[in-house]
């Protein structure tokens, strides 16, 4: 059994060392679609992962397209965390092979991208202040990583 966490475009390197990490202690396969705003041998990167990194199975994708051509096809589900889901992430029942993915940091997702999956973006529920814009990215990837271990009944985990 395995769920995946997907970071689009990813910014920063200590949120990608920390889903990372999550990845790794969960077996969660991690990937990443390029560009990414740093090197996969970031010292920081490195340092959010620890020694975590060994233990990561992670597949780096080239571009959106290029992902969604080898996992768009249907076989697994794919959400789209983003604040401008219109799906609260406690609504759907997960199953093994989930997809979970997550825009960059400064942007999300691409709008077209979200509007072409709009029956499974999903979001986080949070206070309506607009100047509060998002939470942390590899925090939200824990939040809906872990309702749907949680509902999977943690596979694998002790």
């Amino acid at each position: 059994m395995s769920l995946h966490i997907v970071f689009v475009e990813p910014e920063i390197p200590p949120n990608t060392g920390n889903i990372a990490r999550t990845c790794a202690a969960t077996d969660t396969k991690l990937h990443l679609v390029k560009p990414l705003g740093f090197k996969i041998d970031d010292k920081s990167l490195k340092r959010a992962g620890l020694d975590y990194w060994p233990y990561v199975k992670l597949e780096v994708h080239e571009s959106l397209d290029a992902f969604m051509e080898k996992y768009g096809g249907g076989e697994r589900r794919l959400f789209l965390a983003t604040t401008k889901g219109g799906h609260i992430y406690t609504e759907f029942q997960y199953r093994d092979e989930d997809m979970f993915l997550f825009g960059k940091e400064t942007a999300g997702l691409p709008r077209d991208f979200i509007a072409a999956h709009a029956d499974t973006a999903i979001r986080i529920p949070m206070s309506a202040d607009t100047r509060l814009r998002s939470f942390n990215l590899a925090n939200s990837a824990n939040i809906i990583l872990f309702e749907a271990l949680r509902q999977l009944n943690f596979p694998g985990l002790k």
